[in-house]
């Protein structure tokens, strides 16, 4: 007989992780690095991934950019914050990735906020960086030229990630209203009854289309006007 349990169920996920983009073709913005025949969209699909550092404002999809490079590759994935770890951590970390490296698996080590690690601390990674235990990718918002120790920072590659561009933010929320891993469909049509009563979605940059869902997520359309609003 089946015990009940109050945790027998998995809690629900975020918004943002349910839509958390799996591969390339989904991932939204940073075109100058990802676009077709950019740098780094041509490391990830030659599979020649090395240590790099992802410079740029919170929320532009480092994280996201990780873990699709970790996919991509068929690597280990190892989430690991700057914020709550510490030299002990790191240690146990990189022996576990030595042990794959010897059973010739790969490891990706995803830092965030790798600028908040004290000098001692980045020192810690550099050996596994150097004898190829582990691909490095570091997340930071604040400059690596100065956060960065220069040894570690001489073995990776920068990349600065810029702000999302307003109508990619509305190509996403156009996405999260639309797709059943978001709001699904009625999240679409509360958002077509609001636009209904409100006015269109726009982002002041003139009388032009908008970034509307695909086919995959309900084939709907959405016009971005321009609308100046003012002061009565």
């Amino acid at each position: 007989m089946e015990q009940f349990s109050l945790f027998s169920k998995e809690a629900p996920q975020p918004l943002a992780a349910r839509l958390r983009p799996q591969n390339l073709d989904e991932f939204v913005g940073q075109t100058h690095l990802l676009g077709p025949g950019k740098v780094l969209r041509r490391l990830i699909e030659s599979d020649q991934v090395s240590s790099m550092i992802f410079w740029g404002p919170p929320g532009v999809g480092k994280t996201t950019l990780a873990r699709i490079i970790a996919n991509r590759t068929k690597s280990a994935f190892i989430d690991f914050s700057a914020v709550t770890s510490g030299i002990r951590e790191i240690r146990t970390v990189m022996q576990q990735a030595e042990e794959n490296r010897r059973y010739g698996d790969r490891t990706i080590l995803f830092v965030d906020e790798i600028h908040r690690f004290n000098k001692a601390q980045q020192d810690a990674f550099l050996p596994f960086v150097e004898k190829g235990s582990i691909i490095l990718i570091g997340a930071t918002t604040e400059n690596p030229s100065f956060e960065i120790n220069g040894a570690l920072l001489s073995r990776c590659k920068v990349f600065v990630l810029q702000a999302l561009k307003t109508e990619e933010l509305v190509g996403l929320l156009l996405r999260a209203v639309a797709r059943p891993a978001g709001h699904g469909p009625a999240g679409w049509t509360t958002l077509c009854a609001a636009q209904t009563v409100h006015g269109p979605l726009h982002d002041g940059g003139g009388d032009r289309p908008g970034p509307g869902p695909s086919a995959q997520d309900g084939g709907a359309a959405a016009r971005i006007n321009d609308k100046k609003t003012k002061n009565s």
